[in-house]
Formats: C-alpha cells, sequence, structure tokens
C-alpha cells in the first residue's frame, strides 16, 4: 500500500497551507481569546470548497477524495485547530451522511446549501448518552404526516452557527437499537432552543452548545435512511469523523513539534542553544517519530475508505493513536519551552489545551480500545 500523495493531493495539501498560514495562523489566538471565529471566515472557507470538499460536483462540492480532504485538515488543523474541527464535523459526519444514506429529495435539498455555506451540526451527545449510543432519549414521535421531536442533545459543535442539525432519536422504544432514526432538522424549525456557548478549556474556536428540541415537528421526507437504521449509521459515519480527528491531531502535534525546533535551536542555556543538548534531541526524535506513525496509520485509514473497505478496526486505531500522540507531543513541546510554554505568548499553550479533547470526542480513547478489540475478537 503507498501512502505517498498523489499531485492532486499535493495541491489540495499546499493550497490549504497558504490558506491557512494566511488566514488562520495570525489569528488563531485571537480566536481563542474572543471564544470564537468570525462568520466572514466561514463564509470565505465555503467559497473555497472547505465546507463541501468530497461532496460530488453536481451538489455544489469538490469531489475530492478522503485522502484529499486529509491532506487539507492537517494544514488547517496545524493553524487553527477549532477551525478545523468546524471543517471535519462539516464534510466526514454532516455532509456525508446524508450523500450516503439520505433520499434523492434530501441531498438535491440540503447538500448545495451545505457546500455553499450551510453549516451542519451532528447531535448524538445527550446528557446521560455518550459513548452509549443505544441509551439515548430524545423521542421522534410518528405523528402521521410528521414526527414531533422532544429531547436535548449536549456538547454539540457548531451548534450556535448551524443551519441544519443532524438529530438521532428514539423512534421505537421497544426495538432496542434497531428503534434508533436519523433526521435533518432544519434550524428555522419552531420549538428548536440553542443555549449559551460552552466554556472549554480548549479548541476554543469551535462553537460548542446545548440544543434541545420541544415538539419540533419535522417532516417525514426528513428521515435520513430507513426507521431504525439510525444505530448503524451513526457507528459507521463515527469511522469518518475518527479519520478526521486523526488529522486534526496530526495538525496539533505537528505544530507543536515545530514551534519546540524552532525554540530549542533559539533558546540558550550554559552559553550554547538547548538543541545542543542530547535529552532535547532525544525529544525530538521521539516526537518526530510518532506524528509519522500515527500520520501514516491515518491515511492508511482514508486510503482504505476511498477504496471503498470496512474500516472499523484502522479508523479506530488512527484515532487512538493520533490522539494519543497528540497529547504526548504537545506536552513534550511544552516541557521543551520550561515555564515559557505555559505562557500564552507561546502557541505551544495552546496546542496543550486543544489535543486533551482528541482523546475524548468521536469516541474516548476506551472506547477505540473496545471497538478495535471486538473487531479483533471476531476474527
Amino acid at each position: 500500500m503507498d501512502f505517498h500523495l498523489n499531485e492532486d493531493d499535493l495541491m489540495i495539501k499546499e493550497t490549504a497551507r497558504e490558506f491557512a498560514e494566511k488566514r488562520l495562523l495570525p489569528n488563531a489566538q485571537e480566536f481563542d481569546e474572543e471564544d470564537g471565529m468570525p462568520q466572514q471566515l466561514i463564509d470565505e472557507m465555503a467559497g473555497l470548497g472547505y465546507l463541501g470538499m468530497m461532496l460530488p460536483e453536481q451538489y455544489g462540492g469538490l469531489g475530492l477524495t478522503t485522502v484529499s480532504f486529509c491532506a487539507a485538515m492537517e494544514e488547517i488543523c496545524a493553524a487553527c485547530a477549532g477551525v478545523g474541527i468546524l471543517m471535519s464535523v462539516q464534510n466526514s459526519l454532516c455532509c456525508e451522511i446524508i450523500y450516503r444514506f439520505g433520499s434523492d429529495h434530501l441531498k438535491e435539498k440540503y447538500l448545495p446549501k451545505m457546500a455553499s455555506g450551510m453549516v451542519g451540526s451532528y447531535c448524538v451527545t445527550e446528557p446521560n448518552a455518550g459513548t452509549d449510543v443505544a441509551g439515548i432519549s430524545t423521542q421522534a414521535v410518528d405523528k402521521g404526516d410528521h414526527f414531533l421531536i422532544n429531547g436535548t442533545k449536549t456538547f454539540v459543535t457548531n451548534g450556535g452557527q448551524a443551519g441544519i442539525f443532524i438529530v438521532f432519536a428514539v423512534t421505537n422504544p421497544a426495538a432496542g437499537n434497531k428503534g434508533l432514526s436519523c433526521f435533518a432538522v432544519e434550524k428555522g424549525f419552531p420549538g428548536i432552543s440553542i443555549g449559551a456557548k460552552e466554556k472549554k478549556c480548549g479548541m476554543r474556536a469551535s462553537d460548542t452548545r446545548e440544543v434541545s428540541f420541544l415538539d419540533v415537528k419535522v417532516p417525514k421526507e426528513n428521515m435520513i435512511g430507513d426507521p431504525g437504521a439510525g444505530f448503524k449509521m451513526a457507528l459507521t459515519i463515527l469511522n469518518s469523523g475518527r479519520i478526521g480527528v486523526s488529522f486534526q491531531s496530526i495538525g496539533i502535534a505537528r505544530a507543536a513539534l515545530e514551534e519546540a525546533v524552532k525554540y530549542s535551536k533559539e533558546r540558550k542555556q550554559f552559553k550554547q542553544p538547548i538543541a545542543n543538548f542530547q535529552a532535547i534531541q532525544f525529544k525530538l526524535a521521539d516526537m518526530a517519530t510518532d506524528l509519522d506513525a500515527g500520520r501514516l496509520l491515518a491515511y492508511r485509514a482514508a486510503q482504505l475508505k476511498d477504496e471503498g473497505k470496512n474500516i472499523v478496526r484502522e479508523a479506530s486505531m488512527a484515532k487512538l493513536f493520533c490522539s494519543q500522540m497528540a497529547n504526548f507531543v504537545v506536552n513534550e513541546a511544552v516541557q521543551i519551552h520550561g515555564g515559557y510554554g505555559y505562557m500564552k505568548e507561546y502557541p505551544v499553550e495552546r496546542y496543550f489545551r486543544d489535543a486533551r479533547v482528541c482523546e475524548l470526542y468521536e469516541g474516548t480513547t476506551e472506547a477505540q480500545k473496545m471497538t478495535i478489540a471486538r473487531d479483533l475478537l471476531k476474527e
């Protein structure tokens, strides 16, 4: 299996790097401090195609592969991971679930709007249902020509910016996992209440909120996929989300390593750059090796997805390793910076905070290990 990027992938990667260095990197600290990104930036990203990268051109997308999307994700996240998670949720969760499982009507109605700037939110997690997707309590009651949705979703990424919510709700309480269904819910439907922006440790550029649904009438044609197929769809689409978070982790780790290398050459102790000390060199070597290992694991999952292969194990392995790797690398970057690494003046402090959530969302580290073990034990 060859993991070298082709010319098209490299072009996408270079274009994303130019955009990230010009528009994101100089403003990333400001986004962090102001707890969000401007709508103008989202509009600009939509104009460049970043909100519908893998959608076919017939729906206004760029028609790119997962590998190309991931190459761009690394560049965006190396500049500002909070912006990167908006892009990841939009492409690998919201657009993909409608494209893969939605009716032609839903595809034609929503995908061109999403590719041109309508942001999506993926609403699975609830106050009492995180890793346990089967524990979802949000209800969707069949009322003849529509469903009536009631429930609350928490930790909703893009919650305050979304024009459409992908909502998982129980349609048949007696059917267990097979009683969960999925719906496309427009922001303008009456009964939707969007909570205050969550005050987070990191990823502060990303908008995270609680979203409640009180007697929200959703047309029957807005069900995504078949009734009762929600659980299977959620697990399938999460594989794509895990690849996205893998490259988010890679972007953060790469940025931290670059800062550590730069600082180690500039910082002097005992009349010489600390880069001359073997202790620092060993740290940098371990950081670079783990980063490359994570990148290879993640590209393997992305390439297998493009080939239409089952990627349950590979996506979880990539997400498990890359999220842990990012936390290791940023911790070492802070250590190399010493006391300065703890100060907001230096970007590694932000990377340290941003990386932590990579082991939490799209399935915790422990959930990835369970998934990998289950897949192994099936053989």
